[in-house]
């Protein structure tokens, strides 16, 4: 799914910058775990 970020953070970036400071930052972090507090589902169920 590489593919998938680097197509998700060239969108991201290309609507975001201005070339000013304050753009921002994107940082890519693999996820451990997730849980979806309304449902107590966790993992890729609960994404």
């Amino acid at each position: 799914k590489d593919v998938d970020v680097a197509r998700c953070l060239e969108a991201i970036v290309k609507a975001a910058k201005t070339g000013k400071i304050g753009d921002g930052k994107i940082f890519v972090t693999p996820v451990e775990q997730v849980v979806r507090i309304r449902t107590g589902e966790t993992d890729e169920s609960a994404v």
